[in-house]
């Protein structure tokens, strides 16, 4: 069973980083893909970037990229979101998300589990 523990979610000022880690317990593929995922209070999951820990492709948002990025440790089994220069507007709950394969994507529906989540709220 694929377990997803978040950390290194909190409270920042406007300009601050966080990096966020998820850690994959119980995976026993060697292809498979990790996103992160963001909800705004009443939204829907937006993705924000994914990896995949085959080959390293990886992938950003348009709205984030040049400020977060996404990396991993593979003896880990843990993926990072580093997030820089971060702003009022990326106050969200911020999931990892796990997915068989070769690949990963930004789209909340093709994953198949997820983590319990990790506040990050930036101040003015």
């Amino acid at each position: 069973q694929v377990q997803l523990v978040e950390s290194g979610g909190g409270s920042v000022p406007s300009g601050a980083s966080l990096r966020l880690a998820c850690e994959a317990s119980g995976v026993t593929w060697d292809g498979y893909g990790i996103g992160w995922f963001r909800q705004f209070p009443g939204k829907s999951r937006l993705g924000v970037a994914c990896i995949n820990n085959f080959d390293g492709s990886s992938f950003i948002y348009d709205s984030v990229r040049g400020r977060f990025t996404v990396s991993k440790d593979n003896a880990k089994k843990t993926v990072y979101l580093q997030m820089d220069n971060l702003r009022p507007e990326d106050t969200a709950v911020y999931y990892c998300a796990w997915v068989i394969g070769n690949s990963c994507n930004l789209w909340a529906g093709g994953y198949t589990h997820w983590g319990q989540g990790t506040q990050v709220t930036v101040s003015a």
